[in-house]
């Protein structure tokens, strides 16, 4: 269970905590920044409201049924004695255990292990497991481990404190054998000085195991979080991944089964959640292509959705446990965003295969989990390569004309060609699920990995890119080919926008993949972006909708009546977006059919982030939330709620003095970004705000010396760059403001403001060839930007 630390500085969307969008405090701070950098004037806050059209036709109402309960796995295995059988194989059995003797694989013989300065020890008392570590206060301390987490090829170790929190142990068991490196005690974070202060130390919210694992490794996993009192008292039915983690709760099953032959129909038996995809389904060879079709369409995804739930990077928007059968009742799954997966799709960060498989064509074809895994065992149908020939002909397939490689050699083995595999967590190797074929061709242009250079370690990608051309010709291009358009989309390349939208409107894009195009295609602003949310709140993927739901809050009111259909779609996740798109409606001005539809969509997403309390980030985005409703009150009192969570989460600061700056509480706004700097000192967002505040009071030499440490701290931040060039521009000092645009643009040579500032400076200052040449690259990066035309114009050229 170890995760990433949350960046100083906002990169993108952050899926682990539950914020949706994470770091959409810079839009509320952006508007800010807009404006008073611009005039270097007092921001004014406030939305107009814009009446709402009536939907086509009111909510239709839901029938009331009567939920099944969860009975556990003894009463399932009285009947299913195979599967359990087959079940008791697999990881899943043994996700979370009691420490007992039979259970702990670590070497508890007074073994000691050093890092950070902090030598623990592991030892027993009696029938005891106890740790001797740095605790919350940084003193060694004595921790007894109440559990086991995981099995191999490593095992955590669980830590109870009083208010109903467990925490992970950071230092983990090498579960592999000696021979392999294994047997020994590590640390999850090597490479780094985690200290108790850090947010990733082991007694912190980043290693709280009722928010951050549970739900994955038990069964019917209630976090019951009191949010009065800050405290856990967390349930379970089944402590580890038991049957009814799959097929849903099982009561009305199991009364359906006793009830023998006066039973009475009832639809799939009783199941909560029929795992039915490979019913009655054969896969039928193509001998031209080698290739194998499914005998029927698979008309839904309920398996894959099921899965998803636990093998998925993603947040939770429910209280209720998964799985329901729809992935998006009960969670959020991660875009292929920056940070999270290479530009080609390709894992980066722990993403744990849903997100990668909903890219691959297997998935396109209606391939399922279970064609490849046993769902009880949870390993492979059949080893090595014969599980690839049930679909893909060993006379096409597993010949030297294919694979390059000598037959039964490493190379020859299908998955490590087409599923190469990332360590995370140290020493787990996770296989990519994109089922892709080798691109070294992409490793030279954009950076990113390729299987066959993670075998020959000695070459370089050009020498594969070269072999792989001269065996299979240059076109051979796959099914995943969107790489080059995110990499310029992430390094804002002159027209990405027409490219985004091209592979937007693909109709054989993935969805994933139109939803992460749509979401790249917020940093340019214009026709196209607003088309292709037009288009997407009406696409049948929910991913699709919720990226446009999400798009069109960048959008003002005037036009986000376009979300209210979605207030009522069958899927919470999008309920929920197009509830945090509506918010500045005002209800007064809405008929009561409209305002039904409007609160349905306010309570969705309320209930998204209630749903996780114990988090800074919900109560930032229910702030946010009452921001827009022009309600200072209630967002005063999350933002404080959020402060009160983590005392070092900076965004809630940010938008703290913000609420008081807005309702003429100057003195409380300042006050709360001291406090701020306080408890993350050196902050560079809190120096930057702090500096705009100097501006509304006219301090402008203190504020250029906040907006200079803020953008030394963080050089990569454009915003802050920006801010920074301006301020000196307009204190005068215009070589240093020029220096400072022209040192940013070497950092990100495509940033549009700094673009648009370079080029207005040199007219300013007659130099007209270097406003040329700025205001085409502004052009070219931003064509459907409303200032381009006239930025032109005054450079006095045609070009576009």
């Amino acid at each position: 269970m170890t995760k990433r630390r949350r960046p100083k500085q906002p990169t993108g969307t952050r899926i682990d905590p539950p914020a949706r969008p994470i770091w959409h405090w810079l839009i509320v701070s952006g508007a800010l920044l807009t404006i008073v950098i611009v005039a270097l004037a007092f921001f004014i806050a406030g939305r107009p409201a814009v009446p709402v059209p009536a939907p086509a036709s009111a909510p239709a109402p839901v029938a009331d049924v009567e939920p099944a309960n969860y009975v556990g796995r003894k009463t399932c295995s009285g009947c299913h004695a195979t599967q359990t059988t087959a079940w008791q194989e697999s990881q899943h059995a043994q996700a979370m255990e009691h420490a007992v003797a039979t259970t702990v694989l670590g070497n508890f013989d007074n073994a000691r292990f050093s890092y950070a300065g902090v030598t623990s020890t592991f030892s027993r008392r009696g029938d005891e497991f106890w740790v001797r570590t740095d605790g919350p206060d940084g003193k060694l301390t004595d921790f007894k481990i109440s559990y086991t987490f995981g099995i191999y090829p490593l095992q955590q170790y669980l830590i109870a404190f009083p208010d109903g929190r467990m925490q992970a142990l950071s230092i983990a068991w090498d579960a592999r054998p000696e021979k392999d490196g294994g047997q020994r005690w590590f640390h999850l974070y090597p490479g780094e000085h985690i200290d108790y202060q850090d947010e990733l130390h082991w007694t912190r919210d980043q290693q709280n195991w009722n928010y951050m694992c549970a739900d994955c490794h038990s069964t019917n996993l209630r976090r019951n979080y009191d949010a009065d009192q800050n405290t856990f008292a967390t349930t379970w039915s089944d402590l580890d991944v038991a049957c009814e983690s799959c097929h849903g709760p099982g009561s009305t099953h199991v009364a359906w089964a006793q009830a023998g032959k006066d039973a009475k129909p009832v639809p799939n038996m009783g199941l909560s959640i029929p795992l039915d995809a490979r019913h009655g389904v054969t896969w039928v060879a193509d001998t031209t292509t080698g290739n194998a079709s499914r005998s029927t369409p698979l008309l839904d995804h309920r398996e894959i959705q099921t899965c998803a739930v636990c093998h998925s990077r993603r947040r939770s928007i429910s209280t209720n446990p998964g799985p329901t059968g729809q992935l998006l009742d009960t969670h959020n799954p991660a875009l292929l965003t920056e940070g999270l997966y290479f530009a080609d799709g390709q894992q980066e960060d722990e993403v744990y295969t849903y997100g990668s498989f909903l890219q691959s064509k297997m998935y396109a074809k209606g391939v399922s989990c279970s064609d490849c895994h046993d769902p009880h065992t949870a390993k492979l149908r059949v080893p090595g390569n014969v599980l690839c020939a049930q679909c893909h002909l060993p006379t096409k397939y597993a010949v030297v004309e294919h694979t390059r490689h000598t037959p039964d050699s490493a190379g020859a083995q299908c998955v490590n060609c087409h599923m190469p595999t990332r360590n995370y967590m140290v020493i787990d190797p996770r296989r990519d699920h994109s089922l892709r074929i080798p691109r070294p061709d992409l490793s030279v242009a954009l950076g990113t990995p390729n299987a066959c250079n993670s075998c020959h370690t000695d070459r370089k990608p050009e020498w594969a890119a070269a072999a792989i051309e001269g065996w299979f010709a240059p076109d051979r291009k796959g099914f995943q080919t969107w790489g080059p358009t995110f990499d310029a989309a992430r390094k804002g390349q002159a027209m990405t926008i027409q490219k985004l939208a091209r592979l937007f409107a693909n109709p054989e894009t993935p969805g994933i993949v139109q939803a992460t195009a749509l979401a790249e295609m917020r940093r340019f602003p214009g026709r196209l972006l607003f088309a292709a949310i037009n288009d997407g709140l009406k696409n049948d993927d929910p991913l699709v909708r919720i990226a446009a739901l999400d798009a069109l809050t960048d959008f003002p009111p005037l036009v986000r009546d376009k979300a209210l259909p979605a207030a009522d779609d069958d899927l919470l996740a999008v309920r929920a977006a197009a509830g945090r798109t509506l918010a500045p409606v005002d209800l007064q001005s809405l008929s009561p059919g409209q305002r039904a539809m409007v609160e349905q969509g306010f309570k969705a997403y309320e209930s998204t982030q209630s749903a996780v309390a114990e988090r800074p980030e919900a109560h930032l985005n229910l702030g946010l939330f009452h921001t827009d409703r022009q309600d200072a009150t209630r967002a005063e009192a999350e933002y404080l709620l959020a402060i009160k969570r983590d005392p070092q989460f900076v965004p809630a600061y940010v938008n703290l003095a913000d609420v008081y700056r807005a309702t003429n509480r100057s003195g409380d706004a300042e006050r709360t970004l001291d406090e701020g700097l306080v408890a993350a000192p050196e902050d560079p967002t809190l120096l930057h705000a702090l500096g705009l505040t100097r501006i509304r009071q006219s301090r402008h030499a203190e504020a250029l010396v906040l907006f200079a440490h803020a953008h030394e701290l963080a050089p990569e931040n454009m915003r802050f760059a920006y801010v920074y060039a301006v301020a000196l521009r307009s204190s005068g000092k215009s070589k240093q403001a020029l220096r400072t645009l022209d040192q940013a643009l070497v950092v990100n040579p495509n940033a549009p403001d700094l673009l648009y500032a370079r080029a207005s400076y040199a007219l300013e200052d007659g130099d007209t060839a270097a406003a040329q040449e700025y205001a085409n690259r502004f052009v070219s990066v931003a064509p459907e930007d409303p200032r381009a035309v006239p930025l032109l114009q005054q450079a006095g050229t045609g070009s576009r």
